[in-house]
């Protein structure tokens, strides 16, 4: 098997939808059942400005896509783009354009009130940002550079001038998205921050762009 990344336009998203959340499910440990429950908020995040998703997938290793246009299906399509379309998803990320209607944006800034922090320097961080609002990959595939090779292309060409994004806190930041993160050069925007409605302490980090 040969693994590539690839794009995902909106349509694509919601073809690929439950792949999609079930590595998200597996990669964050929640319990079966959790797809339902964030599908229609996925769904509603890729009709918001600027979102763009990206996606590894395992493509059978005697595709060569640089033959592709030589190699069609009977629908006179390349070959490829049908293996493509049918590979199983080991990772998938995206995100969209950071907004003042965003509950989201609104949690955060309601964060950085709390910890001091003056209109002038909330305003430098939320007024153009990226956020990048999920990043996962199948438990088997990780360790293998993939995370971080979706968030460069994820974050390829953005136009705004900061990434942002929340991760749940880990002691001693001892698991691989940390590692991730902090290899690609995010700092500490909001530590131990508790979204209203789960118990949970996020860090909310991020960094300028371009990558």
């Amino acid at each position: 098997m040969a693994t590539y990344f690839i794009d995902l336009s909106p349509e694509e998203m919601r073809r690929r939808l439950g792949d999609a959340l079930s590595v998200y499910v597996d990669a964050m440990r929640y319990p079966r059942g959790t797809e339902e429950q964030r599908a229609s908020m996925w769904l509603e995040h890729t009709r918001r400005r600027g979102w763009k998703a990206v996606a590894a997938v395992d493509v059978t290793a005697a595709v060569d896509v640089t033959a592709a246009v030589d190699v069609t299906d009977p629908a006179g399509q390349p070959a490829v783009a049908a293996e493509i379309a049918a590979a199983p998803l080991l990772g998938v990320a995206y995100g969209y354009c950071g907004a003042p209607d965003q509950w989201w944006q609104q949690q955060v800034v309601q964060g950085l009130r709390r910890a001091g922090r003056n209109p002038a320097e909330i305003s430098a961080l939320t007024s153009s940002y990226f956020e990048l609002t999920e990043l996962h990959i199948n438990p088997p595939a990780q360790g293998r550079g993939l995370g971080e090779a979706l968030a460069r292309r994820l974050l390829s060409g953005r136009s705004e001038a900061n990434v942002l994004l929340s991760t749940p806190e880990i002691n001693g930041e001892a698991n691989r998205a940390w590692r991730l993160y902090r290899r690609l050069g995010f700092t500490d925007v909001i530590r131990g921050y508790h979204f209203a409605g789960d118990p949970r302490a996020f860090a909310i980090l991020g960094r300028p762009l371009p990558l």
